[in-house]
């Protein structure tokens, strides 16, 4: 008799099954001789149809699949902050020691060390009663990160027995739990969680605390809020991968997911190289402490690729629910696009727009909801946010997932290939780009920054849009022929644009900017502006304030002022009033 459950074709990383009822949709499966793991994605009465995470080259027909009863799941539990996973939450560092630099096919080691002992503290006793997503046990993850060992959201119930605080491994008990139907539940280090359901929440909050980034072109003209989505879309070498990494230093975030989605292999390991290398200023202590890494590189199966951002998230929701404010940064979200589109051509489905399935504003959304700033069931506060790159070729905004991604986010940092040519970085164009957290943060600003700042803010883009627009005629005409209050304007921005928005990454003083300082530069700017404008109203012309060197002076503020020294940016304003005087003697 024919054997049930073989693989009838093989189209690249989609498997067909024959004649079989028995998988459901989503579920997990091993795939050939091999036990290449799968997710079953389409289901009709005479074939079931599975995406194969791994490279199907040699599978033929007639090859076993068997299914695991369950939908694709990662684990989670202590070891997986300053740990390196592929797509699906196998841990490479694990898979190199066992097969080599060359990632085995079947390769199904555990994405949690299930020899590792951790010092757990036990935090229940037997009569307790729990509900889902309380707290029953912690231990130290890293010396940055406490892992508190949490109820699954599904389950709840009284303890029935639980052991002291001491060492255990993630497969360990040290509690029992029944349930409102008798069952026995045994409680141990980890639980699996599956990747296309968002964990539940007690409730959504509003986004009104923002995330600091110590980069000024962000936190003063374009800010995002703990929760909040921003996508940053450029073409080639336009610095995303660079802004992400100033995020993952500065970002005043508990826990960073850097999902290295599709891109080039030895890009990914620079990545991987420079963030084992990176310390974490707020604590001295290596970055790898409060970070998580997911890779996924072009040359890795493409189907793993589309799970990828699905396996960041997750992971991302789990930190969340004990109370961290997680920021998730994949890299890129068209390469798990281009993911989608190549299994979608594989199943012979109605390509849309550029080839992209219908379903691609769906899949992005399903993603970009998944942030937000969530009361937890155990009470807590945290948050998911979440930056996603854009690599559209061309650099052409107008392609469907540019456009797709700037419905779902509100946040839209659109970087530019001239400005990146000029050495500006971060290349932020700041008159394509713009932020809809502004008022939501109204309030943190005037309570935690000054009730000034938002009118500098406005000024400042003022003053760049005005400059926007002068730049037009003096591209027909010259600057030469403007008048001395529209070349003040021109001046001004000038310093803007290289003394504020330009920022230096590899200079102590600039790479790191405190909002403090942000909105004192802002102000003498501004101060600057203001009094040059009396001096050309009394008919001074603007070239003497310009060879009075203020402007260059303003300019090398970043520089010259520490920023744990903003009392002399006080002097500044003394100096600029003292020269306009001598202008006007």
């Amino acid at each position: 008799m024919a054997e049930k459950n073989v693989i009838y074709g093989v189209n690249g990383p989609v498997v067909t099954v024959k004649d079989t009822a028995d998988f459901s949709m989503q579920e997990m499966v091993y795939v050939g001789n091999d036990g290449l793991i799968g997710e079953v994605i389409g289901i009709t009465s005479k074939f079931t149809t599975i995406q194969v995470y791994e490279v199907t080259t040699s599978v033929r027909p007639g090859e076993p699949v068997k299914g695991t009863g369950m939908p694709m799941s990662v684990e989670l539990g202590p070891g997986i902050i300053s740990n390196i996973f592929d797509g699906i939450e196998r841990p490479l560092k694990a898979i190199e020691q066992a097969t080599g630099p060359f990632i085995g096919r079947g390769c199904n080691i555990p994405a949690l060390d299930p020899d590792r002992e951790w010092q757990v503290t036990v935090l229940i006793k037997p009569g307790d009663r729990l509900g889902g997503g309380d707290v029953y046990a912690e231990c130290p993850e890293t010396p940055l990160i406490t892992h508190r060992l949490m109820l699954p959201p599904n389950l709840s119930g009284e303890i029935v027995s639980a052991k002291p605080s001491g060492k255990y491994k993630v497969s360990d008990t040290i509690a029992q739990l029944k349930d409102q139907k008798g069952h026995i539940h045994k409680l141990t280090l980890s639980q699996r969680w599956p990747i296309r359901i968002p964990r539940p929440v007690a409730e959504r909050l509003p986004c009104s605390i923002p995330l600091i980034t110590g980069q000024r072109v962000i936190d003063s003209l374009l800010p995002i809020a703990k929760g909040g989505t921003a996508a940053i879309p450029g073409g080639f070498g336009t610095g995303k991968t660079m802004t992400q990494h100033q995020f993952a230093k500065w970002s005043d975030a508990d826990i960073i997911v850097y999902i290295g989605c599709g891109e080039r292999g030895n890009e990914m390991s620079q990545v991987l190289e420079e963030f084992s290398e990176l310390i974490d200023p707020k604590s001295g202590r290596p970055l790898t402490d409060r970070t998580v890494l997911i890779a996924n590189t072009s040359n890795m199966p493409v189907a793993a690729r589309e799970a990828s951002i699905y396996t960041g998230i997750t992971l991302a929701e789990y930190y969340r629910d004990m109370g961290y404010h997680v920021a998730i940064m994949a890299d890129s979200t068209s390469r798990w696009a281009e993911a989608l589109r190549e299994i979608s051509g594989r199943l012979e489905e109605m390509p849309a727009e550029e080839g992209f399935p219908a379903y691609l504003p769906s899949r992005l959304s399903e993603f970009y909801e998944r942030a937000g700033y969530m009361k937890t069931l155990n009470g807590k506060e945290g948050s998911v946010t979440v930056i996603g790159a854009v690599s559209p070729q061309g650099s052409d905004f107008s392609e469907p997932v540019t456009q797709n991604t700037k419905r779902f986010t509100r946040c839209f940092w659109a970087l530019d290939k001239s400005l990146a040519y000029e050495r500006h970085y971060p290349a932020i164009n700041w008159m394509t780009s713009y932020s809809e957290y502004v008022t939501d943060l109204a309030e943190w600003y005037e309570k935690n920054v000054s009730k000034d700042f938002l009118s500098c803010r406005a000024q400042i883009n003022s003053l760049l849009q005005e400059e926007s627009n002068l730049m037009e005629i003096v591209k027909l005409i010259g600057a030469d022929v403007l008048p001395d209050d529209q070349k003040l304007v021109i001046e001004i921005a000038r310093v803007i644009r290289l003394g504020f928005l330009q920022q230096n990454a590899y200079h102590k003083e600039d790479t790191y900017v405190p909002m403090q300082k942000q909105l004192k530069m802002m102000q003498v700017i501004l101060h600057l502006y203001n009094r040059a404008r009396q001096l050309v109203s009394a008919s001074i012309p603007i070239s003497r304030v310009a060879e009075a060197g203020l402007f260059d002076k303003l300019i090398r503020i970043k520089y010259d002022v520490p920023n744990d020294k903003l009392s002399e940016l006080d002097g500044y304003i003394k100096y600029i009033d003292d020269t306009i005087a001598g202008l006007t003697a």
